[in-house]
């Protein structure tokens, strides 16, 4: 992969000159670190890290991609590929979240404690390897959600090398581009977990119920989209160029919904919104008031409802 870094054409919605900078720095943060362990999981901000890092260290780099049951099929076979058509050196592991009572409890800190298990396990790996350094793929625009597993990041040790040069999410967007990764416009990934409130516990169950909707609903051709666990309730946030065209499924939908488990369907009228913009007391995905639109009724029975998210 050596010598594959040379940015193709001209930043778009950027400044050119100083995207090429950034990447410059970046390119010189990693091989000073002489080795390097990314915490991979074939998004967007882990990918350019990776193939980064691969680019300027060779051998001395490896992506390691954790698995569990709060990532799907789909997101794993999917990053392995991404691994293999780049280049990667990829080792995978387990992790255990699910059997942590602090985290299926669901508390705020949820992320916390996954991360500080994952990032533990990862220090594990790169001391095997003889590498020196656990890299993850926070960027400049994270510090400013409510993050508790940047805390876990941080007591590890884990250097997070996008947010030290300054690369913001249309920033690593557009650098991947021009790297031709074909990651640079996939769509925004959480891990399952995001689906539940906060105080809601995560089960088994209910993650097979939000997976098997998912997989569903991205069969219909949606692309930004979360189904939101209430219980019986599955609440659809779709990004909203793509509401209409969710609507115009709504019988589909609803149909997906119910067959995965779930008495109700509805459409949330706000859209989505990343999991990063959630208020403290709401399940990582926010916490403000939402107005749905139940699918799969007459219209003259649908209802529309502004309730809280507990």
């Amino acid at each position: 992969m050596r010598g594959q870094l040379a940015l193709r054409g001209e930043a778009k919605g950027t400044d050119t000159a100083v995207l090429a900078l950034k990447h410059e720095n970046l390119c010189n943060r990693l091989r000073n670190l002489g080795s390097a362990l990314i915490a991979y999981s074939g998004g967007v901000d882990s990918t350019l890290v990776a193939f980064v890092a691969h680019a300027i260290l060779g051998d001395r780099a490896l992506a390691v991609l954790a698995t569990s049951d709060v990532h799907t099929a789909e997101e794993i076979a999917a990053a392995r590929d991404t691994a293999k058509r780049l280049g990667f050196r990829l080792l995978e592991v387990d992790t255990y979240e699910m059997s942590d009572p602090r985290f299926t409890e669901n508390t705020p800190d949820r992320c916390y404690y996954c991360k500080c298990e994952m990032f533990g396990l990862l220090k594990h790996v790169a001391e095997a390897h003889g590498i020196d350094w656990v890299l993850d793929g926070t960027n400049a625009d994270d510090v400013s959600d409510n993050r508790p597993g940047r805390r876990a990041a941080i007591e590890h040790g884990v250097i997070s090398p996008l947010l030290e040069v300054g690369l913001h999410k249309d920033e690593v967007r557009e650098l991947s581009r021009m790297l031709d990764l074909p990651t640079w416009n996939k769509p925004s990934m959480a891990c399952l977990a995001t689906r539940f409130p906060y105080g809601t516990p995560i089960s088994e169950d209910g993650l097979a119920r939000v997976m098997q909707a998912e997989a569903a609903l991205r069969s219909l051709g949606l692309q930004q989209f979360r189904v939101r666990f209430h219980g019986d309730v599955a609440r659809i946030e779709v990004d909203p160029p793509e509401m209409e065209h969710a609507w115009a499924l709504r019988d589909e939908i609803a149909a997906a919904v119910k067959q995965a488990g779930f008495a109700f369907a509805a459409q949330d009228l706000e859209g989505y919104r990343p999991a990063g913009s959630a208020a403290p007391a709401e399940g990582c995905d926010r916490g403000d008031a939402v107005t749905d639109v139940m699918l799969g009724a007459p219209v003259a029975d649908q209802a529309v409802a502004a309730t809280a998210d507990a």
